[in-house]
């Protein structure tokens, strides 16, 4: 794979844009609308070249519907296209939702905003639920088909959601082990270990104690460490912005869930709302850019490799012991964003939601944005809500 000048920068920043400012539904509306661009609009890439690019991207940590855009626009307009691309993509989103965030987080917002919040946020907890098993189908055909890889797998599930529910600060070590645990397990003579960038970023642990650095560290952990799809990022945010530097309150939380999943563009953009919670503007936009700066990184030095990177036995066994264990977080931090919730009435929209997403199975963002008109008439009614 290469990367060449063969579109104009200014094409390819439009183009970006308009998916980052309409792509709404998380990653597989980014995939659909990515796909319909490059392969079946415009052409510039073959469907072969794009499925590879899909699944070379789902090989790394971090935002993959981020990470593929950039790919795309890497391997049509260079490195230059690839920075300018993807941040294209990004910024519609960005803008939004720190716009929402200045409304939600305001010291006094209206009655039908505190509503809307309380009802979008009761549901994130079926929002997580619905994610995590919507990632398990694929992540069972990667343990393969033999009893020891799938007695791993079920194991590093429970690990991850055990962890997410009780231990959030060392989410990211229990999640970084269960994928060492699987490399050592399938480790054979002629097996390759997981390249040095991912051992450095397993060993990682925090050097900040609070302040921009603290922030820093927790946008780093979601753009770096978040293995197995963009809601990985709520358990690895939720203790550090509720309970160790109370940025934002249990509710406030699960509105900034909400509001990452309603907003178009990556879901990663809930960081955003944690930096704007930590330090207004600027820390929204010192979170964003430290979260989405691996993503760049990754893909311009791996992306030549990509196909290397796939063969790569360690990497393909470190990947499906970190994304069973990741997908068990994602399922887990249901539990204490469940318990997060303080309104009788959250609770029913939370079990409606959960009837939504998991019995009927229609659209996360059709869900979110009912509980939120739910929740605005209710509050409207002169039903409580959460402050």
């Amino acid at each position: 794979m290469s990367g060449s000048a063969r579109v104009p920068i200014p094409t390819v920043v439009r183009e970006l844009g308009r998916i980052g400012a309409i792509g709404f539904g998380g990653p597989p509306a980014h995939i659909r609308l990515l796909r319909a661009l490059c392969v079946e609009r415009e052409g510039w890439l073959s469907a072969r070249e794009f499925e590879d690019g899909v699944a070379a991207t789902n090989l790394l940590p971090g935002p993959a519907s981020t990470q593929l855009a950039i790919f795309c626009a890497w391997r049509v307009a260079g490195t230059l296209g690839a920075v300018a691309g993807g941040a294209a993509f990004i910024v519609p989103g960005l803008v939004a939702i720190l716009a929402l965030s200045a409304l939600f987080l305001a010291h006094h917002p209206p009655t039908v905003v505190l509503g809307a919040a309380a009802g979008a946020g009761a549901a994130v907890p079926a929002v997580a639920v619905a994610a995590a098993l919507a990632l398990v189908p694929s992540s069972w055909v990667r343990a393969g088909d033999r009893r020891a890889p799938r007695v791993r797998w079920v194991a590093f599930l429970c690990a991850g959601a055990a962890s997410a529910a009780t231990i959030g600060p060392y989410l990211v070590a229990v999640i970084a082990a269960c994928g060492a645990l699987e490399v050592a397990a399938r480790r054979t003579a002629r097996s390759a270990t997981a390249p040095s960038v991912l051992l450095v970023l397993r060993r990682a642990t925090p050097i900040v104690a609070g302040g921009v650095g603290a922030l820093a560290w927790v946008a780093f952990k979601v753009g770096a460490l978040s293995y197995g799809g963009g809601f990985v990022i709520i358990p690895l945010m939720q203790h550090d912005a509720v309970s160790v530097y109370h940025w934002l309150t249990p509710s406030q939380f699960l509105d900034a869930v909400a509001l990452g999943q309603v907003t178009p563009g990556p879901v990663v953009q809930t960081v955003a709302v944690v930096g704007y919670a930590a330090a207004g503007v600027g820390g929204g936009l010192l979170a964003a850019l430290v979260a989405f700066t691996p993503s760049f990184v990754f893909v311009l030095c791996l992306a030549p490799r990509f196909d290397r990177l796939r063969a790569n036995h360690g990497v393909q066994s470190f990947l499906t012991g970190a994304g069973a264990a990741a997908i068990g977080a994602i399922a887990g931090a249901a539990i204490p964003l469940g318990l997060s919730l303080s309104e009788w009435w959250q609770v029913i929209v939370l079990v409606a939601a959960g009837v939504w997403l998991l019995a009927l199975r229609r659209t996360t963002v059709l869900c979110l944005l009912l509980a939120a008109g739910i929740g605005s008439a209710l509050a409207l009614a002169g039903a409580p809500v959460p402050r």
